[in-house]
């Protein structure tokens, strides 16, 4: 392909060019600078020719810049200089070329003069150097340094290697971008518009697709042939996943290795070693990544994909653990010393996907390039893909189990930070144990370590865990003898988790089952299920999980003996995380059923002891305890403090669990302080007023939150009841009305901001918010909680009238105005006077016109609050 003078094709059916304006502004850029080699890297097919035509078409309409395009794709693999010569030199010399050397023409081409006798900016694009590397690298460095004023932009799924090469990596698109070309693309086969209810089924397909131009091309042919909602289907991204099969797409016009899917990485794969072939292939044993444009909401997150210590261990055939062998008898073989320095071969060629954290780095396949890898592994050996799963299965398990003993330390912030990280992984090797009991053990195990190590309230769902751990059950089922103490271990869990979700009759019945499975005896069960604060020798996950029942759901004071009958079997079996959490339920039973003073003293004991083990979560947890004896014994100060600094830790680690329960917890407190305030009547009527509204404003928050989340806390019956008492108290100072517009707004807080618990924290000012956020726009007036002198003053205020002249007109000083437009301010919970006229009644408005046309002229520096 040569193209002079900037011509270029317009891409695929003349479509407008989509997205990259990021990308496009840094090439030019560096093109005007006249750098010198400027290198576009990325996977096959991310659009890396249509970005560089794109780029030099915008600099030769700028500046005339003389532009030659040299296609070096249909060269073999390993074409010598002399062949990359011959098409640089097709590329340049058009006309032919006079003299011996057609070599010394291109350079006398390439080196013209302007008009002013200068050397002439050139640029010349070598698109497709991934393939002759070498060969091109050696042309290139004869070039530049030959040539002075030549700019070389190349496109390469790999670095030219150059020593000054300026590299540009290619993105994925963003969502909204893919969606663009999607449209563009199925429009130009006849489907020029998608109906509203089918953008979602595109997004999804684009997410599939992980914002890959060319496979989202490949995906909209597919209109012509099926409906969207049948090419979502087949993008199922596990064994089913039809994308590879897909034949029928770019014919005419497209190079072969870009006509279906498996060409554009089976190109890539080709340039690879074998030692290369064979981790990208066992690299898709671990869940499948992400590449992000910074363009989308989520390019933030976490960090997908997986980091180098599990690759070394599960990846290597010279690492040996758990009875997992290494990979004698495999096609190929890799040493943990290979993997760190193939990895990064890999991440060059983008055949692998690199995120940095703080402190790591993680890698990942992303989807499509995953299912080829998978394929791969599998025609290389039959039980390959198998010994692999095992081994992945395995190092995940001793990984969480090593979690679960440790949380309860210094160390539970990383922990958690690997947790976190790790979900998808563990997520998948639970699921790929159910199809072997013996191996389901395995998978148990994850799910049980993730619950034990908190895991799911701060990543992923407490349903799928739950639902998991209950499939495992069923396929353990087949196992004899049966691992009866796995079994009860698990039961209690799946009992835990649905009463924290507030699935009570599930609870029940596996506390239950619980029972049955130790006892075998009925008379012996119903004996405990009648009497379960006797101890009858029950193992310390079953006291646990009575206990909680019993407080969470029965309301039962006899749960308080039971957890701390728990709490001392996981002391006595040194479990500090089973023990810590069972002091932390026995303090919260305290607070709730114990004496006032039994509740300090427990919470205090339990707080103590988070503080010397330094567990930042289980700390935060303390001090809400604490909180909730505080709040019994009058002391509300101290329980505001306590949760002021459990709300701070948990907002900093994203803990969207326990700090909506500070969040309830500092609602008690403030109807505590609302009814100390209550003896000092009318002194006391604006701070229990202002007491008042942010509970209606937290309380309409966290019951959005919750639901978000799952879980219905009213169903938690003695937090529910204590949360129903306290918002009686603020209904009551409030009135019903005011109380509902002070709800609503709080349920329009954003969740997933996390802004209610900002809100309880003091980080988020309600009347500092914009008067368009959703939880200030078309609310009802709350102009009837101002007293009716109150009104008068607002009225004059939003007519204009400065403080001065409203207390002259209403006969009282100007310091008395102030504290009366303070509290305004508070009450309607603005910052400005010009907000006042929003929240006047429609009846009282042409009264404000009225005393607007009143209003004295200003004199002197009146106040104007």
């Amino acid at each position: 392909m040569v193209k002079t003078k900037g011509q270029g094709s317009a891409g695929a059916g003349g479509a407008v060019f989509v997205g990259r304006e990021r990308e496009l502004a840094q090439i030019t850029s560096a093109l005007a600078g006249r750098t010198r080699l400027i290198t576009l890297i990325g996977a096959g097919g991310i659009g890396k020719t249509r970005l560089a035509e794109e780029a030099t078409q915008r600099l030769h309409r700028a500046r005339r810049t003389s532009i030659f395009y040299v296609q070096l794709a249909r060269l073999p693999k390993g074409a010598d200089e002399a062949a990359v010569e011959q098409s640089v030199a097709a590329a340049v010399l058009r006309h032919g070329f006079i003299g011996e050397s057609a070599w010394a023409s291109v350079l006398d081409a390439l080196s013209a003069a302007d008009t002013g006798g200068r050397g002439a900016h050139t640029v010349l694009v070598l698109d497709n150097c991934e393939h002759l590397l070498s060969a091109a690298g050696a042309i290139v460095a004869e070039l530049l340094e030959a040539v002075p004023g030549l700019s070389i932009l190349a496109t390469s799924r790999e670095p030219i290697g150059w020593i000054d090469e300026q590299l540009v990596v290619v993105p994925p698109l963003s969502s909204t971008q893919s969606q663009k070309l999607f449209q563009q693309c199925s429009a130009a086969i006849g489907y020029p518009i998608i109906a509203p209810e089918q953008v979602m089924v595109v997004t999804q397909i684009c997410q599939h697709l992980h914002g890959h131009p060319l496979y989202i091309r490949l995906a909209a042919a597919r209109m012509f042939y099926e409906p969207l909602s049948a090419i979502l289907q087949q993008l199922s991204g596990g064994t089913d996943d039809m994308r590879m099969s897909w034949e029928h797409g770019l014919r005419a016009g497209a190079e072969p290795r870009h006509r279906t899917i498996s060409d554009v990485i089976g190109w890539s794969y080709g340039l690879c070693s074998a030692e290369e072939q064979l981790l990208f292939e066992r690299l898709s044993v671990f869940a499948s990544g992400f590449d992000v444009n910074v363009d989308d909401e989520d390019s933030t997150g976490n960090a997908s994909g997986t980091d180098l210590e599990a690759i070394e261990m599960i990846c290597a055939d010279d690492v040996e653990f758990d009875g997992c062998t290494p990979g004698d008898g495999v096609e190929g073989r890799l040493a943990r010393e290979q993997i760190h320095a193939l990895l990064d071969r890999l991440v060059e060629k983008s055949l692998v996907s690199v995120e940095f954290t703080h402190t790591s780095v993680r890698y990942s396949l992303v989807e499509s390039l995953r299912l080829f890898a998978q394929q791969r592994l599998a025609e290389r050996a039959g039980a390959e893909p198998d010994r692999l799963a095992r081994r992945h299965r395995r190092y995940y398990r001793d990984k969480i189990v090593y979690a679960e003993a440790h949380w309860f330390s210094a160390e539970e912030k990383r922990l958690l930070d690997w947790a976190g990280g790790a979900w998808p992984n563990m997520m998948i090797a639970i699921r790929s144990s159910l199809s072997v009991p013996q191996e389901a053990l395995i998978g148990l195990q994850i799910c049980m370590g993730l619950v034990a190590a908190r895991v799911p309230f701060f990543h992923g769902s407490l349903t799928d865990v739950r639902r998991l751990i209950e499939q495992s059950l069923t396929v353990i089922e087949e196992i004899t003898p049966p691992p009866i103490k796995l079994r009860l271990g698990a039961m209690a869990q799946v009992a835990w988790l649905s009463m924290c979700a507030g699935r009570h009759e599930q609870s029940a019945q596996y506390v239950q089952r619980c029972g049955a499975e130790f006892f075998r005896d009925t008379a012996l069960l119903s004996r405990w299920l009648e009497q379960p604060q006797i101890d009858v020798g029950l193992p310390a996950g079953i006291d646990y999980i009575s206990g909680a029942h019993l407080m969470c759901v029965c309301a039962d004071p006899r749960s308080l003996p039971i957890l701390a009958r728990a709490r001392q079997k996981y002391r006595d079996a040194n479990d500090l995380g089973g023990e810590a959490m069972s002091e932390m339920l026995e303090a919260f039973a305290a607070g709730l059923f114990g004496t006032a003073q039994q509740a300090y003293e427990i919470s205090r004991r339990h707080l103590e002891r988070a503080e010397a083990f330094a567990a930042g979560w289980a700390l935060s947890w303390a001090r809400m305890m604490v909180a909730i004896a505080a709040t019994r014994n009058g002391r509300v100060d101290e329980a505001l403090q306590m949760l002021r600094m459990a709300l701070e830790y948990q907002l900093s680690v994203g803990d969207q669990w326990g700090s909506a329960w500070g969040v309830h917890f500092r609602i008690w407190a403030l109807a505590r302080r609302i009814n100390d305030l209550a003896v000092k009547g009318d002194n006391a009527r604006d701070e229990r007023l202002a007491l008042a509204t942010e509970i209606a404003r937290l309380d309409g928050g966290i019951d959005v939150h919750f639901a978000r989340i799952g879980v219905d806390a009213a169903k938690l019956v003695p937090i529910g009841a204590e949360t129903k008492r306290a918002v009686e108290v603020a209904r009551g100072v409030l009135g019903p009305g005011p109380y509902a517009i002070a709800h609503e707004q709080g349920s329009r807080l954003e969740p997933r901001n996390q802004e209610v618990q900002r809100l309880a924290l003091g980080t988020l000012s309600f009347n500092k918010m914009s008067m368009d956020h959703p939880a200030r726009r078309d609310t009802p007036s709350n102009w009837h909680v101002l007293t009716e002198a109150e009104q008068e003053v607002a009225l004059l205020a939003a007519a204009g009238w400065p403080n001065s002249s409203i207390g002259a007109r209403r006969g009282t000083s100007t310091k008395t105005v102030d504290a009366q437009m303070s509290s305004i301010f508070q009450k309607l919970t603005i910052s400005t006077r010009g907000d006042i006229i929003r929240f006047v009644p429609e009846d009282r408005r042409a009264g404000v016109s009225a005393e607007r046309a009143r209003r004295p002229k200003r004199t002197g520096s009146a106040r104007t609050k």
